[in-house]
């Protein structure tokens, strides 16, 4: 398969855009994984600015309208109550990860209110225990909000983004320490610890 953008595939591989915006932060296992799916980074960029144009185009069509464009026909279609609003939940399977799924949850109206990676149905989740578990690309920002609860939503820097403080043991000691997540389309990209606040003198 070719890597050079005059050869680029229409509709082009979602996963590139998702994997475009992972290569912020995990630029190694996004090199792995586009030789893997046989498409270098020219392609992978490409893939990105046409996502992006879809998005802004003054002739843009309805986001589900969008996606159904690039990923064709949803695997799974189902509504789903989340507090006092209904949603309708969207899923497609994404090359790479066999055992998660691309999930798109749509308001009243088809405005889109979530758009991230979930744990495919009936596909085991990673034992997460303690913050040495918790490796790039290993779990979903849903997986994390469970296993260390209470989790603290924080504000991410992009749309696709979210940031989790938390509280988990140590590997060695066992005992409890702050950190920080941070996920791309719902997936782990890394974790920091945070030092706790000098106190002031």
């Amino acid at each position: 398969m070719s890597s050079e953008p005059d050869s680029f595939p229409s509709p082009f591989p979602f996963v590139l855009v998702l994997l475009r915006r992972m290569a912020d932060y995990q630029p190694g296992l996004v090199e792995d994984a586009l030789r893997e799916l046989g498409y270098g980074r020219a392609v992978m960029r490409e893939a990105n600015r046409r996502w992006q144009a879809m998005q802004r185009s003054p002739r843009r069509r309805a986001a589900t309208a969008r996606y159904r464009s690039v990923l064709g026909s949803p695997e799974t279609t189902a509504t789903r109550r989340i507090g006092d609003l209904t949603c309708e939940a969207l899923s497609w399977p994404v090359p790479l990860w066999p055992d998660l799924r691309f999930e798109v949850l749509t308001a009243p109206g088809g405005a889109v209110w979530n758009e991230w990676l979930v744990r495919a149905p009936g596909a085991p989740g990673p034992t997460l225990r303690t913050a040495a578990d918790l490796t790039p690309w290993s779990c979903t920002v849903d997986e994390v909000a469970r296993a260390f609860a209470p989790a603290r939503p924080m504000e991410g820097s992009a749309p696709t983004r979210w940031r989790l403080a938390f509280d988990a043991p140590d590997e060695e000691t066992g005992e409890l320490r702050p950190y920080v997540a941070e996920f791309t389309w719902g997936l782990l990209q890394r974790v920091e610890s945070v030092r706790p606040a000098s106190p002031s003198a």
